[in-house]
């Protein structure tokens, strides 16, 4: 939501002029030199726009090691065959697409179900079919970032993945 406010052309990014205008109306004077560093900390591509991703990424508070182990081992659960991404022959090992109601109806393949069932977890920018160790990293610290509790976390993941 304050992304979106600070935008003020609703083109998806903020600019730097932006990005200085949103902290001054969130209350945040900082020096002009202060606000173009921290708008290169945000700026992770350094294409001189920083996107809702990197404005997330960027405000995520650390995962703790807990919750990045269990992260990992949901991980490989999904990765049979152990080259360090997941895709749809993965997939066909550990996850049944004809219980989905699309497969069920007709109206989706088993590769369509497969097909977006990765979607979820791939890079926005590049829907490759691939779910790299990162990728899948990135996914759950922003589904991490909303629970405040460590166990409750990783009895989310155990229970989600039947780790």
């Amino acid at each position: 939501r304050v992304f979106r406010i600070m935008d003020d052309d609703n083109n998806r990014t903020l600019d730097l002029k932006e990005f200085s205008k949103g902290l001054s109306d969130y209350g945040v004077f900082l020096e002009k030199k202060d606000i173009e560093a921290c708008f290169k900390h945000f700026d992770k591509d350094s294409s001189g726009t920083i996107d809702f991703d990197e404005f997330l990424t960027t405000l995520r508070p650390p995962m703790s090691n807990a919750r990045k182990e269990i992260i990992q081992q949901a991980f490989r659960k999904l990765d049979k065959t152990g080259d360090g991404v997941i895709t749809i022959e993965d997939l066909r090992g550990v996850y049944n697409a004809k219980h989905h109601p699309k497969y069920q109806n007709g109206e989706w393949t088993e590769e369509q179900v497969f097909k977006i069932f990765l979607d979820n977890f791939d890079s926005p920018d590049d829907k490759d079919g691939i779910v790299t160790k990162f990728e899948f990293l990135n996914y759950y610290s922003g589904v991490s970032a909303s629970i405040d509790n460590d166990a409750y976390f990783v009895l989310l993941m155990k229970s989600s993945w039947r780790l």
